[in-house]
């Protein structure tokens, strides 16, 4: 498949990933549809893209998205508790689900069986073995990593992650379609660590060491993250990140 003939995009979960995720394709005016489990969260959804801190409206009063993106990024987006009508007609599926390989698995198996052949099926999972997600499924070749980072509107990487059976046209939609969207992807192999491919693994080994260097009574939190922020100019200590993410060392 070639990113031209991407007209649905479908989201598989509707938390904050999957919500920032769908609100993006939308802006860039894809027809998406975003599943999740229930109304609430659905509902939970709809007034994130709308009214969140990163949303549509924020984004409209910033400058950042013109009325007429606002508008049509309302429009593109359809919310279902149904499985089918999440990949009727999907060119692509970005799944979003949480962090649970066993679900993942089972959730793959399932996509293969009611998306159409040409179907990209895409894992926004951030460690988690692509060619594992892809073993169950009669279509490895179009199984492909698309790790986003938190919050999905703002921040601009995009990891894209290929696996020994993903096509080499296929890794190229969505690295294309990851550019069409604003982002800058980075196309990595699979790899079988469940911390991280790229950021969130190098990330990993610097919170090690600075946890280390807490404990040893060197410095403290603050003051680590004062030494970040100025003598390598990171926006945001780990430290500092952990109280605003609740987690050390990931990035969603």
């Amino acid at each position: 498949m070639k990113v031209g003939d991407i007209k649905k995009i479908g989201v598989l979960g509707a938390g904050l990933m999957g919500a920032g995720i769908a609100q993006v394709c939308a802006i860039y005016g894809y027809s998406v549809t975003a599943r999740d489990v229930s109304e609430d969260i659905l509902n939970k959804a709809k007034e994130t893209i709308i009214n969140g801190r990163f949303g549509l409206k924020g984004g409209l009063e910033r400058g950042k998205i013109t009325k007429e993106q606002y508008e049509k990024a309302i429009k593109n987006i359809a919310f279902t508790t149904s499985m089918k009508e999440l990949c009727k007609d999907a060119d692509v599926i970005i799944e979003a689900i949480p962090e649970i390989l066993p679900v993942k698995i089972k959730t793959f198996r399932e996509l293969d069986e009611l998306c159409p052949e040409r179907t990209i099926l895409a894992s926004n999972t951030s460690g988690f073995s692509i060619t594992a997600l892809a073993a169950p499924t009669n279509r490895p070749d179009r199984v492909i990593g698309m790790h986003w980072f938190n919050p999905a509107p703002v921040m601009r990487l995009v990891e894209v992650i290929k696996t020994d059976m993903s096509s080499e046209e296929n890794v190229d939609c969505i690295k294309d379609l990851s550019m069409k969207l604003g982002k800058t992807p980075i196309v990595i192999k699979d790899s079988p660590q469940t911390y991280g491919f790229v950021a969130n693994r190098a990330y990993a080994a610097l919170v090690r060491e600075c946890r280390a260097i807490v404990e040893e009574g060197v410095a403290t939190p603050e003051q680590v993250d004062t030494a970040l922020k100025l003598g390598y100019n990171f926006p945001m200590g780990p430290f500092e990140l952990f109280g605003f993410v609740g987690r050390l060392g990931r990035s969603e």
